[in-house]
């Protein structure tokens, strides 16, 4: 394995002078220039005062989601900013009105938690009913199952490009395929796939997409985006809305008039100081390419499968690259501790239940810290004592 061109983006990054830094699929190393982005933000508050707000602030939620709709395969204009995933789930949700025969949401028990909650919640009333579909070993879902249990009583279809436990790519174009045959919506979580993984909303053809810059976007926290398809912008209402939304915010009308255009998919006052924090990483990552991120990122976690096999460790992730998202999991019975002690000694990486030791490199990860992270996780295991892995099977 050989360096590469996207080494010279590591000085732009603080805390790899410190750390062996394997945790982009949580939250991404922060970009040096979001010092000087937030410092303008502050600078334009205490300068410019209410004035912002028609100085750029207001138009933020669009202007910066244009910059997410250039990653993620969009067309101008039909992406908008939020806080957070939840908020866009749930205002997918409230444009749709269930009825007895479609009334029907499909999504896998693998699917990230807090997008089950929105479901879950809104499924207490008897209006909607949801259909979990099963995995059989914790780590992938067969797309035969999925496809089969989108119906005609299908009304949404909210499911994860990448799933978080064990970094599976799902197969969203067939997916979606299989929903529009039989008249259902999709909504397309690509928190995971964002910024490591190439695509097109356009071309996948999805009604909706969410996601958010924590992660491989190094955007931070507090910047959500949601992308709507521009035909369905003036034809659904969301019930989930805010005064942004209106069509004539300012005129503060005691009547609801949406916005014509992907302005009706906003909501309350926007956290401007997330947005500018949230652009740095965009920039960068538009300027290197998702394919360019993709193509190191399959390389690097290939070797990684190879080096924590060699060291006696369970791979739970898919082996295929082309099946695989950025991250590898690593199953043992003490993984929860091994990950506490890899922090302490400075490399990053993070522990979910079910799922293991997650580690991800990104385009700013070097080859040599690939095995020195895997030689400090043996080490760790050997000077314990631990088991050597643990069985799939008993760990999902």
């Amino acid at each position: 394995m050989t360096d590469d061109n996207l080494l010279e983006w590591r000085n732009e990054f603080p805390i790899l002078d410190q750390t062996v830094y394997l945790i982009s699929h949580s939250l991404g190393a922060m970009p040096r220039k979001t010092y000087e982005r937030l410092n303008d933000y502050a600078d334009t508050w205490a300068t410019r005062g209410v004035r912002a707000w028609a100085e750029g602030w207001w138009d933020m939620p669009i202007s910066v989601g244009d910059e997410v709709a250039r990653i993620i395969g969009a067309e101008p204009r039909s992406v908008v900013m939020h806080q957070n995933v939840s908020i866009c789930q749930s205002l997918i949700l409230s444009c749709f009105e269930p009825t007895p025969k479609r009334n029907k949401i499909v999504y896998s028990e693998l699917n990230f938690p807090s997008v089950m909650y929105v479901y879950e919640a809104h499924a207490r009333d008897g209006r909607i009913r949801i259909e979990k579909v099963k995995s059989d070993d914790g780590i992938t879902i067969p797309l035969e199952r999925m496809l089969a249990a989108i119906d005609e009583e299908t009304l949404l279809v909210p499911f994860s490009h990448v799933l978080f436990k064990s970094a599976f790519l799902q197969d969203a174009k067939a997916i979606t395929d299989r929903a529009h045959e039989v008249g259902a919506t999709v909504v397309l979580d690509t928190y995971q796939s964002a910024g490591t993984v190439p695509f097109s909303v356009k071309d996948l053809d999805v009604d909706f997409a969410t996601g958010g810059s924590v992660k491989w976007l190094c955007g931070g926290p507090g910047a959500g985006y949601l992308y709507v398809r521009p035909d369905l912008q003036q034809k659904l209402e969301p019930k989930t809305t805010g005064w942004m939304a209106h069509e004539a915010p300012f005129a503060f009308d005691t009547d609801l008039r949406y916005a014509p255009n992907i302005a009706r998919f906003l909501h309350g006052s926007p956290a401007i100081p997330a947005l500018y924090a949230a652009q740095s990483g965009y920039e960068i990552i538009n300027q290197i390419g998702v394919e360019a991120i993709r193509q190191k990122n399959m390389r690097q976690t290939s070797r990684l499968i190879e080096l924590a096999e060699e060291a006696g460790f369970e791979v739970t992730s898919p082996k295929d690259p082309a099946r695989r998202g950025g991250t590898i999991t690593v199953g043992h019975e003490q993984a929860g501790a091994i990950t506490k002690e890899l922090i302490r000694r400075e490399f990053i990486v993070d522990y979910r239940p079910g799922a293991g030791l997650r580690i991800s490199p990104h385009f700013y990860t070097k080859n040599e810290e690939l095995e020195l992270v895997i030689a400090e996780m043996k080490k760790i295991r050997d000077e314990q004592s631990f088991p050597a892995t643990e069985k799939v099977g008993a760990a999902f």
